[in-house]
């Protein structure tokens, strides 16, 4: 698919990090960020180091960030969001604290620097037309522009975007802008329930259905030895059969040509954003064409459940 050109409120996004400063007391600083982060250095703020994972996601060139939309049944109100979040959101750590650099003799150091949060700066509501021609495309354009704007730096990674026009789906949209060094997506789903209460009682934790386990024939006695030390068989020759094939892979096979494989060199191309409702005939229509094999018998899903 081809990215789209340049929309006119592509000037309400953030603006971009590396933006250039002309002042003269900040002359030997390239850019605002470096300007950022050399002014971090003299806070008394708490540092810690950046995990192993967190480095990795901050490599140069690697513009790791997880976006999440939610739909609205009523418009949303900017100034309850803000209050909301400075009773939850900014008081967890990762939420509250830049990401800076520290120059020593053993070279330059990502570290995390408590900072106060200024709920302004994170909360971001572009003036929008309701009554513009396609909402829908609007939204995805929106977000496909935020995937290739990188977080600025002199702040917590973390940005939420309130898109007060209607879809065909919602009244509203959010969409969250976090780094994926702060966490990845069960823990920042866990992290989004946390911060939310029940209707019925506003002082109660959302309850999450919890799953039944079904009941197994084989849940004792000399069968239910069988189907675990074959199980451990199992997992132990499926695991060899895949590091095997994986070696031969990286040595002279080459992936296996499907429908869902991209031609070389699309890893390069720009990406884009789309919502779709996606019934269950085009997903059995998606596995047909992969040949995929089909689910296990009813009893096995009792077994391994």
């Amino acid at each position: 698919m081809q990215p789209s050109r340049k929309a006119p409120y592509q000037e309400t996004l953030v603006p971009p990090v590396l933006e250039s400063v002309k002042t003269k007391d900040s002359a030997k600083w390239e850019t605002r960020e470096e300007m950022d982060m050399a002014d971090s250095k003299e806070s008394t703020g708490s540092q810690e180091p950046l995990s192993p994972a967190a480095r990795l996601l901050h490599a140069p060139r690697f513009n790791c960030t997880i976006l999440a939309a939610i739909g609205c049944k009523t418009n949303i109100n900017p100034g309850v969001i803000k209050m909301g979040l400075e009773q939850t959101l900014m008081k967890h750590p990762r939420f509250s604290k830049k990401l800076v650099i520290d120059d020593n003799k053993c070279g330059s150091k990502l570290k995390w620097e408590s900072t106060a949060v200024n709920v302004e700066d994170h909360i971001i509501e572009p003036d929008l037309d309701p009554c513009m021609d396609s909402p829908d495309q609007f939204v995805e354009d929106y977000i496909s522009n935020l995937s290739t704007i990188p977080l600025n730096l002199s702040k917590p990674l973390w940005e939420m975007h309130i898109l007060n026009v209607k879809t065909l789906d919602a009244e509203a949209i959010a969409v969250f802008r976090i780094h994926h060094s702060l966490g990845d997506g069960a823990s920042l789903i866990s992290l989004l329930l946390a911060c939310t209460r029940q209707t019925s009682d506003p002082d109660a934790l959302p309850s999450i259905p919890a799953r039944q386990r079904a009941g197994s024939h084989f849940s004792g006695g000399v069968w239910w030895l069988f189907f675990a030390i074959w199980t451990m068989l199992r997992l132990i020759w499926n695991t060899l059969v895949d590091l095997v094939l994986f070696l031969a892979t990286m040595l002279y096979l080459e992936d296996t040509k499907t429908p869902l494989k991209g031609a070389y060199g699309v890893e390069l191309k720009p990406k884009r954003f789309v919502h779709r409702t996606v019934s269950l005939d085009d997903i059995k229509l998606v596995k047909n064409a992969m040949n995929m094999v089909s689910s296990p018998p009813s009893y096995w899903h009792k077994i391994y459940s």
